[in-house]
């Protein structure tokens, strides 16, 4: 069976693609974007780390709805009956037998493609506030998986699967993970391509937080160049990454703390380890909702981006630190509103609907 897999949240995807990837005779593309955003020649991560895991790799140059009037604007406009030809052109020249999708405009035209030729299609949606890609794709779905029940979908059509995991981090569940001695352990995460206003606030408190802290910071990449200024102020104490791909798993068993954006996949991975954050959520609604949702369970303090600056960072981590040990037990309970292998759920589900029932 050929599964053609669509989206922007690549986190999920790359979840579910591992468990796919174990079924015997079913092969996975996939259709995505080749640079992180608009306006941003950096290669995206989905276009480095798919090729390597053995996944057949499809660029679709398609444009989006935007609710802000940008430089880009018009230029995206174009591009959206371009990426609805190519969609047209990559169904017909691929010939899945189901169509599952993550989100994102990426996704749009070739989950409307995918039903001109009446196949199969579900798609995920891993967030609390389901995006307009998601709401336009719902139309042309046959069925919609969601991560939570707390969602905006509801309806015959929508299963509750859960958020996919990825296998690195049920491993590290699974596992007793390493620990550094002596000094708390904190990582710095702003999702997949990173936080310039995060790395900045950082940067600006380093010193003082390396006198009573272990720092892992992923820095991302983009055309601030933050990797290329950070990693220069590595030191015993403050390690730097572009990306922490394979060793993610890893990091994370390391970390007592972890300062993030309020992205959906991050803040449930915290949950099931049992890892105190320090959220600073995008100003949208979906972070908004996010930190809240998650605030509420226990597992996070949010510092609003309005409030961001070094002297508030430094404060808020000192708060956390002071009463870490109570923080921790508090993460562990969120473990509880976290569905469990997520992952395997929604690979059957698609199978499923693909017609494959001899699983």
């Amino acid at each position: 069976m050929k599964i053609l897999v669509t989206g922007a949240h690549f986190t999920p995807a790359v979840a579910t693609i591992e468990q796919l990837n174990k079924m015997d005779k079913v092969e996975v593309v996939y259709v995505g974007r080749k640079t992180t955003q608009e306006g941003d020649r950096t290669q995206s991560i989905e276009s480095n780390v798919l090729p390597e895991m053995g996944v057949k790799f499809i660029p679709i140059i398609t444009g989006r709805l935007q609710r802000s009037l940008t430089i880009f604007t018009f230029f995206s406009l174009l591009k959206i009956p371009i990426g609805f030809l190519q969609a047209l052109f990559i169904v017909l020249r691929e010939r899945p037998e189901v169509i599952l999708s993550f989100g994102g405009y990426v996704a749009v035209p070739v989950v409307i493609a995918a039903w001109l030729f009446s196949i199969p299609i579900i798609i995920h949606e891993q967030t609390l506030v389901s995006g307009l890609a998601n709401r336009i794709s719902a139309i042309f779905a046959d069925k919609i998986a969601v991560s939570f029940k707390e969602t905006d979908f509801k309806g015959e059509k929508v299963v509750l699967t859960g958020l996919p995991i990825r296998r690195s981090i049920i491993k590290t569940i699974n596992s007793t993970s390493g620990k550094n001695s002596g000094l708390p352990t904190i990582l710095v995460v702003g999702g997949n391509q990173g936080s310039h206003i995060i790395n900045l606030a950082l940067e600006g408190c380093l010193r003082e937080l390396t006198k009573k802290t272990m720092i892992y910071h992923q820095t991302g990449d983009s055309k601030y160049r933050d990797y290329e200024r950070l990693s220069k102020l590595e030191n015993d104490n403050y390690k730097v990454f572009r990306f922490i791909n394979s060793n993610w798993g890893k990091v994370l068993g390391k970390c007592d703390l972890v300062i993030s954006r309020a992205g959906i996949n991050t803040l449930t991975e915290l949950s099931l380890l049992g890892k105190p954050a320090l959220v600073i959520p995008i100003p949208n609604a979906e972070q908004n909702r996010n930190a809240r949702y998650f605030e509420e369970l226990g597992l996070a303090r949010v510092l609003p981006q309005t409030k961001l600056s070094s002297e508030a960072l430094l404060e808020n981590v000192m708060i956390m630190l002071k009463s870490l040990d109570r923080l921790k037990e508090r993460a562990k309970e969120t473990k509880k509103a976290i569905i469990p292998y997520a992952a395997k759920k929604l690979a059957l589900e698609t199978l499923l609907l693909g017609k494959r029932v001899e699983i």
